[in-house]
């Protein structure tokens, strides 16, 4: 992937890329999914603002420790990152302010830690990072997800969870009722709501047409 897609910033990026990603066959969490969430940073900071070297630090490095969906790890994640961007960038002589602000988005983006973020570059974050479970590319990666752990598509025998709990850990579609339909209704800046209701549509009108084509009626 050119380096061009991180522009403006491309000379921060090339410091920093061989850094970004630990191996890993996950392809949820991969060098085109940090493209997608710089897209992402980019497109709100034009209305928003915030540092850029800020944001393309914390976006590069919030995946840099990997952990699997199914791991007990998985909540610790965003801190692991944090902790390890932390060290790379005094390593870098990075000034400490800046450590600590690119730390705090770096943490504050994982849905699954539930941080809350307090400075507007973990706000952009978060929002940039979410944007990319939403939408058909939160359908994409949702399913590619469920295949690599295991997952059915959906519970044959109750499709809809109406007799049972939810269960995402075996069953793809009940995690767009434990996670992805909730995402919208979190997102921090103005700009990243707008564009999460976008993608919330697509999300809703790809259930309906699914559970239309399993024979259930739509939502």
């Amino acid at each position: 992937m050119s380096i061009d897609a991180f522009k403006p910033m491309t000379d921060l990026a090339a410091r920093l890329l061989p850094h970004a990603l630990q191996p890993s066959d996950d392809g949820a969490h991969d060098l085109a999914h940090l493209q997608r969430v710089w897209h992402n940073a980019s497109t709100l900071h034009e209305t928003e603002g915030g540092e850029l070297d800020v944001l393309l630090a914390a976006v590069l490095l919030h995946d840099c420790v990997s952990v699997e969906k199914n791991s007990p790890l998985r909540a610790q994640a965003s801190r692991l990152a944090a902790d390890k961007a932390s060290s790379l960038l005094q390593e870098m002589n990075w000034p400490r302010e800046k450590i600590s602000q690119i730390a705090h988005a770096i943490e504050a983006h994982s849905f699954s830690a539930s941080i809350t973020p307090l400075t507007l570059e973990a706000k952009i974050v978060q929002d940039a990072d979410r944007l990319d479970s939403l939408g058909m590319l939160g359908v994409a990666r949702t399913f590619y997800v469920a295949g690599r752990m295991g997952a059915a598509l959906y519970d044959p025998q109750d499709p809809e969870a109406k007799h049972r709990d939810y269960d995402d850990t075996r069953f793809c579609l009940d995690h767009f009722q434990t996670k992805l339909l909730h995402l919208a209704e979190g997102f921090q800046t103005a700009t990243g709501q707008r564009l999460a209701q976008i993608r919330h549509q697509r999300l809703k009108s790809f259930m309906e047409q699914f559970k239309d084509e399993i024979g259930i009626d739509s939502l």
